[in-house]
C-alpha cells in the first residue's frame, strides 16, 4: 500500500520528533494519563496514534497496553521506548479503521491524533466502537473553541494538515452520542490544547 502524505511527512519527522515535542507536552501527558488511576481487570488500554511513544514513560504499571500508529518510522521510535516491558504491544494500522473488535478496551488514549488525521470524526467513531461500556476516552489535543475566529489558524490548516497537523478542528463539532463529557479543561497554550475525558455508560 503506498504511503499517504502524512505518512511520508511523519517518516521524515520521526528522527527528531521527540526533541521538538517531548518537553513542551510532558506535563500535559502526565496529567492526562493520571486519569487512568489504579489498574483494573476489565481489559487492555488502547493508545490510538501512539506515534513515537512519548506517552510510554508515564503509563501506569499493572495495565496491558496496545499501541497503534500508521507510520512505521514512528513505531520504531516507540519500540525503543518500550525497553524490556512486556505489557505493551505495537501494531501498524489506520486509526480511522481500527483492526479490533467492538468493546475490546477499557480505556482509549487519544493524544495528539484527532487534529492530525484528515477525518477526526471517523477516528472518534472508531474509538467509541472499540471502547467497552463503562470505559473512558482520554483526549489531549489542540482545538478551536466553538465560533472562535482564529483566521490565521483556519487559513494555515489546509496546508499544515497535509504535512503535520490541522489547526482548525473544533471538538464541539464532533459527534459523540451517548457519551458523557466528564472533563474539558485547558492543558497548554492558553487553552488551545485541551484535556478531554469522555465516559461510555453501561448499556
Amino acid at each position: 500500500m503506498p504511503m499517504t502524505g502524512l505518512q511520508r511527512s511523519y517518516t521524515l519527522w520521526a528522527p527528531f520528533y521527540n526533541k521538538m515535542v517531548a518537553t513542551p507536552t510532558r506535563l500535559a501527558r502526565q496529567r492526562s494519563l493520571a486519569q487512568l488511576g489504579q489498574p483494573r481487570p476489565e481489559g487492555p488500554i488502547l493508545l490510538c496514534g501512539i506515534g513515537s511513544g512519548l506517552d510510554i514513560p508515564y503509563l501506569p504499571k499493572g495495565y496491558n497496553y496496545v499501541g497503534i500508529d500508521i507510520t512505521w518510522a514512528m513505531l520504531r521510535q516507540a519500540q525503543r521506548a518500550i525497553h524490556n516491558q512486556d505489557n505493551l504491544i505495537l501494531h501498524q494500522g489506520d486509526v480511522m479503521q481500527l483492526p479490533y473488535p467492538d468493546h475490546g478496551f477499557q480505556f482509549v488514549i487519544m493524544h495528539f491524533i484527532l487534529a492530525v488525521v484528515p477525518q477526526p470524526q471517523r477516528v472518534l467513531d472508531e474509538a467509541i466502537r472499540v471502547l467497552k461500556p463503562g470505559g473512558k476516552i482520554l483526549i489531549l489535543d489542540k482545538f478551536l473553541q466553538p465560533k472562535q475566529w482564529a483566521p490565521l489558524r483556519r487559513w494555515l490548516s489546509p496546508w499544515l494538515g497535509k504535512i503535520a497537523t490541522r489547526t482548525d478542528v473544533v471538538f464541539e463539532e464532533l459527534s459523540h452520542p451517548n457519551l458523557i463529557l466528564l472533563n474539558n479543561s485547558p492543558a497548554l497554550a492558553r487553552g488551545w490544547f485541551r484535556q478531554i475525558l469522555l465516559y461510555k455508560p453501561p448499556q
